[in-house]
């Protein structure tokens, strides 16, 4: 997995998140999983009122020796230390399938965690992701947790566990044996990095992620970890220090030890600090470095100006073969800064595959500079008030023979007129494979000439996001009647936030039920889908199973009567569906 993967991580299962589930759809779901348990690897079931008499349920499916679950998130169900006791059993008697496991913001005291970090300490464990925050447990709760081995990938974001609690934690990274890979403390109360990054400098060879974004660590935190850094053993490729109150002096520190050891380090994002255009010179001198190999660069929002943008742009035209992905959104660029991120991306040596550019005030003259030039493969402008007009300068580029754009994000860009955009779809279909126009109002007329594109047997679309764009019947007809003469390429649609309902969604379902239909993910999440609508769709999933691996239906009023309908297609040997939301 390449760093913009990793950056963008994506599962690929079904979602029933705030469904209105309640203990009898749960007994549904698990009676089905029960029967056929070799397929679902990935369920989120958070926000729903399950209890622990859904949790016992669930406990009783993973201790099933052929449960093949991998992750299980229970994010806010009502769950408290009697459902812990039934998990916690489950997950010793079967202990080999689960990675991922979610209990954050439910009803446990001390000694539910205790029950949880009783099984981490279980050799058999093979736990890799525990998320286990918002918790309002005592200091003593909190030293038993982070006293025990950890897992791979360790989420205790959101607690308020201070300096206290992340030397107990660090005191675990030291030891040789210490599995942790990833580690997020996310908004953890934390100032003081001393402990932590001693830890880190001892035993330097396991981790490779570190999130620590919205802690006030200052530049004295970065200091620390930038010595980390310089570590030749350090094996840290992802770090991420979001809002942590980091300056120009920090920023020395840091690309000071990047400059030493430029070799492990593929994706940081330094947002929201107040680096200014100094910091900005510093991160360019690290990104002319031949040996750089950062990949991913977020700046969102760093009180960079144009200033900042000149040695950035010199940095990307001297050592252009490393930085696939770059974010300069909410920065006080004007006209002259995006022209040299303009001119960039028209060098015929620039690599960047995703670039994000949004929220700028900028004048016409500017976006028309912009929207001219030759793209990245990834091109980001969604959150610009770019309106019809210079999405019909875009369109001109897409037309264009030698167009490298294969995604192409314009998400809430105040567009209602598709014509443009998709006149240059039916001239130059072969490469574009992704298209966000998502919070646009397009409407059902935009629709209609999105779905012309589609029917195009050279049309390459396989991802398509349409939420909220303000889509009824009408829009659906039309969208799901392209899908069906054109039914092998698109293997994502987003339809969330539209108002078609369950006529709708029987529309969709008439083209899931076409054996040449490929699509694999499909998002129907707060389309106002009752059972009924269910009914529909888990009609046509029985009558062709085979394909679709992502549903998701979260904010739709199923109930348990929708639930039930799903489990019986889950009981389906030849289901596909690997993740339930």
């Amino acid at each position: 997995m390449n760093s913009i993967q990793i950056h963008e991580e994506m599962f690929i299962n079904s979602l029933l998140i705030r469904c209105n589930i309640t203990g009898e759809g749960c007994v549904a779901l698990t009676s089905a999983l029960t029967s056929n348990p070799s397929h679902l690897r990935d369920t989120d079931l958070s926000r729903n009122k399950l209890t622990d008499s859904g949790m016992r349920l669930i406990s009783a499916v993973l201790k099933n020796p052929d449960c093949k679950l991998e992750i299980l998130w229970l994010y806010d169900c009502d769950i408290t230390d009697e459902g812990c006791v039934a998990l916690s059993s489950a997950l010793r008697s079967n202990p080999s399938h689960l990675r991922g496991l979610n209990l954050s913001c439910n009803k446990l005291t001390d000694s539910g965690v205790k029950q949880i970090s009783d099984v981490i300490e279980d050799s058999h464990c093979t736990l890799q992701k525990l998320g286990l925050w918002d918790f309002n447990i005592t200091e003593e709760a909190r030293f038993d947790l982070t006293s025990k081995p950890f897992t791979a990938k360790l989420i205790l974001s959101y607690n308020n566990l201070g300096d206290s609690e992340v030397k107990l934690i660090s005191d675990e990274l030291k030891k040789p044996d210490c599995k942790v890979e990833e580690l997020e403390l996310k908004e953890c109360n934390i100032t003081d990095c001393v402990a932590l990054t001693s830890a880190l400098t001892s035993n330097p060879s396991h981790l490779t992620l570190l999130d620590l974004s919205y802690n006030n660590i200052g530049d004295s935190g970065v200091e620390l970890i930038s010595d980390v850094l310089r570590n030749p053993d350090c094996k840290l490729q992802i770090l991420r220090l979001i809002r942590c109150n980091i300056t120009g002096e920090g920023c020395v520190a840091l690309t000071s030890a990047l400059t030493s050891n430029p070799s492990h380090l593929r994706d940081t994002d330094l947002s929201r600090n107040k680096l200014t255009d100094s910091g900005m010179r510093l991160i360019s001198a690290v990104l002319k470095n031949p040996d750089c190999k950062l990949e991913i660069l977020w700046l969102y929002d760093c009180d960079i100006t144009d200033e900042g943008c000149v040695a950035l742009s010199s940095a990307l035209r001297s050592n252009p073969s490393h930085l696939r992905g770059l974010n300069l959104s909410c920065n006080k660029l004007t006209d002259s800064g995006v022209k040299q991120i303009s001119d960039v991306i028209e060098d015929s040596h620039c690599t960047l595959q995703k670039l994000g550019l949004w929220d700028f005030n900028i004048t016409e003259e500017a976006r028309f500079d912009l929207t001219s030039k030759p793209f990245t493969a990834k091109l980001i402008l969604s959150y610009n008030n770019l309106g019809d007009s210079e999405v019909k300068l875009i369109s001109d580029e897409l037309k264009k023979p030698d167009c490298k754009v294969e995604e192409l994000e314009l998400r809430k860009c105040n567009i209602t007129d598709c014509v443009a955009l998709t006149s240059a779809l039916t001239s130059n279909p072969s490469h574009l494979t992704h298209l966000d126009l998502c919070e646009n109002n397009l409407g059902d007329s935009g629709v209609k000439l999105i779905s012309d594109v589609l029917r195009n047997p050279d049309c390459k679309l396989q991802i398509l996001r349409l939420s909220e764009c303000i889509i009824t019947d009408e829009g659906c007809a039309a969208l799901t009647s392209a899908l069906r003469s054109n039914p092998s390429h698109l293997r994502d649609l987003n339809l969330s936030g539209n108002i078609f309902g369950d006529s709708g969604v029987k529309l969709i379902s008439d083209v899931l039920k076409n054996p040449q239909c490929k699509l694999q993910i499909l998002r129907l999440s707060y389309c106002n889908i009752t059972a009924k609508g269910c009914h529909a769709l888990t009609s046509a999933l029985r009558s062709n199973p085979s394909h679709l691996i992502h549903l998701e239906l979260i904010g739709n009023n199923l109930g348990d009567s929708g639930v039930k309908v799903f489990s019986d297609v889950l009981k389906n040997p030849q289901c596909k569906l690997n993740k339930l939301w």
